[in-house]
């Protein structure tokens, strides 16, 4: 549990490719170091650690992919590779782990201890991370956005604004699934023009939009329905609050704001908790504490409803005033 040659020669391999590279016939370690452009005495101990693992299989001095090794395929449908290829968000994140005692000692993201910058402002330096962290976020919601949008009565709005909706995957879905409604995605600049390019593609840009735009700034106001979906869960409870407070300034006062989060509770993954620390100083949190979260914004749960099988919607509306309070 401990070693880390394992993880870490796993992540080298899915950086270089060496799967894709390999392929159904294999290939030798000088070839693989001649595609890649590295040391072929050093690849072949690493290849022959990934045999022991089970990762690799060596055959008359080629080696090949395992069952094991092709799920770090660029299309294996498991879609692991972005968590492992360190020039990926998702692999560059998992390294700033070694910085852990950093975190675990000041609470603040080893993340910007490692790399200089918070995630967020990483990926707005380096537009590949960017791209890299969409897809991602795309992939994760593949299953999850199709559910989301069949197991909740997103019927009862006219207009929906996913606040900060990455590239439009999930309004996507509620779009197909009611042909009444009508959205829009807020996200920065590049994430939104790649939500644009998606309704354009699906053919629902006569229903859909994306605007750019931060949720740290006054969101446009409008929208019948406020979402948002695995955002307050990479924010402390100050910036959560605040984002929460930005939906409610622009909401109507019949509107609704739907935070769709997989909340803490009974078989929560401790590993992912503990990486929504180390990369944002954020956290998962439990219904009560997103319920306390809202309520110091005006905001007043309606009700929880399981959403899909990893996510919950809460459902807010702008709390009652005490009489003579404006």
């Amino acid at each position: 549990m401990a070693e880390l040659a394992t993880p870490m020669a796993i992540r080298v391999a899915a950086t270089l490719g060496l799967v894709e590279r390999a392929g159904g016939a294999g290939a030798t370690a000088e070839q693989l170091a001649a595609g890649t452009g590295t040391a072929a005495p050093a690849l072949r101990l690493m290849l022959d650690h990934l045999v022991s693992a089970g990762v690799f299989e060596l055959d008359a001095g080629r080696y090949r992919p395992t069952e094991l090794g092709l799920q770090m395929r660029e299309d294996a449908p498991e879609g692991i590779k972005p968590l492992l290829d360190i020039n990926s968000a998702g692999g560059r994140a998992e390294l700033a782990f070694a910085e852990l005692l950093g975190t675990i000692t000041t609470g603040a993201p080893a993340y910007e201890h490692r790399y200089g910058r918070d995630f967020w402002a990483d990926l707005d330096a380096h537009p590949h991370l960017r791209r890299s962290f969409d897809a991602q976020m795309s992939w994760r919601f593949k299953t999850q956005a199709a559910q989301i949008a069949a197991r909740f009565d997103w019927s009862r709005f006219a207009r929906v604004l996913d606040v900060g909706g990455g590239d439009g995957n999930l309004l996507a879905e509620i779009l197909r699934a009611h042909p009444a409604v009508r959205g829009q995605v807020l996200d920065l600049a590049p994430t939104a023009a790649a939500a644009a390019d998606r309704f354009a593609a699906a053919g629902l840009d006569d229903r859909a939009d994306a605007v750019p735009g931060s949720f740290f700034d006054p969101l446009p106001a409008g929208a019948d329905a406020y979402v948002l979906s695995d955002i307050l869960h990479d924010w402390d409870d100050d910036q959560a609050r605040e984002i929460l407070a930005r939906c409610r300034r622009a909401a109507a006062p019949d509107a609704t704001v739907v935070v769709i989060e997989p909340v803490l509770g009974p078989g929560t993954s401790t590993a992912i908790n503990l990486f929504m620390l180390m990369c944002f100083g954020g956290r998962e949190r439990t219904v009560d504490e997103l319920t306390a979260l809202a309520a110091e914004t005006g905001l007043e749960l309606q009700s929880a409803t399981e959403v899909s099988d990893e996510r919950t919607a809460l459902e807010f509306r702008i709390a009652p005033q005490p009489a003579g309070t404006r």
